[in-house]
């Protein structure tokens, strides 16, 4: 027997079965993303359930360290830290979500169509706008879009939507560009069908999963410049709870660990949680993986 037939009967590929999960959702890493990702879910749904304080009172003393009545400790002015850590989930997840969401039908749409009339003006036209933003940092040109429109989380949005949308954009492409030229593809258009409907009805189902790991992933990059945006003072403006702006303040207060900490805890769960997500979504949606059976 010869070493690759070997290996071949060591190793077995299994197809899935209908309705039952890849293994790659049954990995350890997939189930601690999605329990962390579901947890902060669930506190930004229940938040005024799950905070013990009003985000915004000062009923507490001054810097106080973490307690029973105040786990997390209070700030310079005595504001709870659990509550409003509890509540900027509330401000960072559904704003990096709709900002995801922004980017991914921007960017896809027009990487779908750029590379369905590939070498035409429009191809032409839609990526060089891409290499534009491209040829600045995400921070420097998001910083330069919303000192344009102003401070305050809807217009930090917008900034983050507008230098995130070239990526979608560019993989968008690149899959119409490989999937363009199937049989399918050119079969749909011998029997008439218009370049719109054979975009819409045969190509674009087959980029969703791709640009839906893209997207995932992007999360925990869209959650980071938000927060980046509000630790420089651009993003959420005070009273409003937000992580960022919270590991703003400890950096203020050195002796104070518990000040920024805890809102630095919670960026780092969030972004390694949607990280995990998309790694595992990207092996459900690969069609080469593999696995070993046992």
């Amino acid at each position: 027997m010869s070493i690759g037939s070997a290996r071949l009967g060591r190793v077995r590929v299994r197809r899935r079965a209908p309705g039952q999960l890849r293994p790659a959702w049954r990995q350890p890493l997939a189930l601690v993303g999605i329990a962390i990702a579901l947890g902060w879910v669930l506190v930004a749904i229940f938040a005024p359930l799950v905070a013990p304080d009003d985000p915004s009172a000062q009923g507490g003393l001054p810097f106080q360290s973490p307690t029973w009545s105040h786990p997390f400790g209070t700030d310079v002015l005595g504001r709870d830290i659990l509550s409003r850590v509890v509540y900027g989930a509330r401000v960072s997840l559904p704003l990096a979500l709709l900002l995801v969401s922004i980017a991914l039908v921007v960017g896809g749409t027009l990487g779908a169509v750029a590379g369905y009339f590939k070498s035409t003006w429009i191809d032409g036209l839609i990526m060089r706008l891409a290499d534009l933003v491209f040829a600045f940092p995400a921070i420097v040109l998001a910083l330069v879009v919303v000192a344009v429109l102003g401070r305050g989380l809807r217009n930090t949005v917008i900034a983050i939507a507008i230098v995130s949308w070239p990526q979608f954009a560019r993989v968008a492409r690149s899959l119409v560009l490989s999937i363009g030229d199937e049989e399918y593809v050119w079969a749909s258009r011998l029997l008439g069908a218009s370049s719109r409907r054979a975009l819409v009805r045969e190509v674009l189902p087959n980029i969703v999963g791709p640009l839906l790991v893209l997207a995932t992933l992007d999360l925990g990059t869209a959650i980071l410049l938000l927060a980046s945006l509000s630790f420089l003072g651009l993003g959420a403006q005070p009273p409003t709870a937000e992580w960022g702006a919270m590991v703003a303040d400890g950096t203020q207060y050195f002796q104070h660990w518990w000040v920024g900490s805890f809102a630095g805890l919670a960026l780092f769960t969030a972004v390694l949680a949607f990280n995990f997500i998309g790694d595992s979504l990207r092996d459900y949606f690969d069609p080469t993986t593999t696995w070993k059976g046992p």
